[in-house]
């Protein structure tokens, strides 16, 4: 397994020296992958759990790839209906390309309302907007020239240089069935996020086996994001998500993926509607605690 860390890319706590403290950390402890998350127009129901100042999850990776040398970046997730699909393959190819092929694409249809409306964008539309951009920025890295004719998304002929350094890899975020078909149809992994224990392995993952199965495609790579929040008292299993509890708690959690057959796992020290965060020496505390008493980074094996 490989493990990544999302990085707080916004909150009270966020500004350029902290956000590549942060990523120069992780890549000097070992980890596979750095990642920020999407959010363009701060409405009271965003701001509410994403708090000022939010930087640019693409101008913030640009800036990362020049400052980094090893660990992947990637997003969790871009919210594929607020930007065109022109716009976003091409600023992921840019930044697959500054970083020697270090991007991870994390993406989802989106869950805030005001915000869409206040992009302009159609809230009742973004599965098949998310759909067809994800099929159009496939055909623009692919091709030198593409076109492309949707619904909702219309173009072409087109110049697409310059290509991705690599063939990036796409998350698909979301728990719903629309979520799981856009995984199983346009990405390569399923990206699901704040789950409680039980819930890949009795549903979740049985769930995207039938819809691969209904499509008669192979089944997504496992790529979850989990909590990291340790506590000093283990925690009912009925009133927690993956990655929350002891250091014990976090192991069995790690281990249950492991058996599902997770390829990556993101840690996440972030908790919406946090207004004050502890000083960053804490958070990277614990996840040095993790790669020196939990996972061995250098062989993506738990201890």
């Amino acid at each position: 397994m490989r493990f990544g860390v999302n990085v707080p890319n916004y909150g009270d706590r966020a500004a350029p020296g902290e956000i590549l403290r942060w990523v120069t950390t992780l890549e000097e402890l070992g980890y596979h992958l750095a990642m920020v998350s999407d959010h363009v127009a701060l409405t009271p129901d965003v701001e509410r759990l994403f708090p000022a100042p939010f930087y640019d999850p693409f101008a913030t990776l640009s800036w990362l790839a020049g400052q980094t040398t090893r660990i992947e970046l990637g997003t969790t997730v871009i919210v594929l209906p607020y930007r065109h699909p022109l716009l976003m393959a091409r600023m992921a190819a840019s930044i697959d390309q500054f970083s020697g092929g270090r991007l991870v694409l994390g993406v989802a249809a989106g869950w805030a309302p005001a915000e869409f409306a206040a992009v302009g964008a159609d809230y009742r539309s973004r599965g098949r907007v998310a759909d067809e951009s994800l099929r159009a920025m496939k055909a623009l890295w692919a091709n030198d020239i593409a076109k492309f004719d949707g619904s909702h998304v219309k173009f072409g002929p087109v110049a697409t240089g310059p290509r991705p350094a690599r063939s990036i890899p796409v998350w698909v975020g979301g728990h719903s069935t629309g979520a799981m078909r856009r995984a199983v149809l346009y990405g390569d992994a399923w990206h699901p996020t704040s789950v409680p224990p039980g819930y890949l392995e009795q549903i979740g993952m049985p769930q995207l086996k039938r819809v691969a199965e209904q499509r008669e495609r192979p089944v997504p790579a496992l790529v979850p994001r989990i909590k990291l929040r340790i506590t000093s008292r283990p925690l009912p299993d009925h009133g927690r998500i993956l990655g929350e509890g002891t250091v014990e708690q976090l192991r069995g959690d790690l281990h249950a993926l492991k058996s599902l057959g997770a390829t990556h796992i993101v840690l996440d020290t972030t908790y919406p509607g946090e207004t004050v965060r502890k000083p960053a020496e804490h958070y990277l505390g614990l996840l040095e605690q993790i790669a020196t008493e939990i996972v061995d980074l250098s062989s993506g094996t738990l201890r």
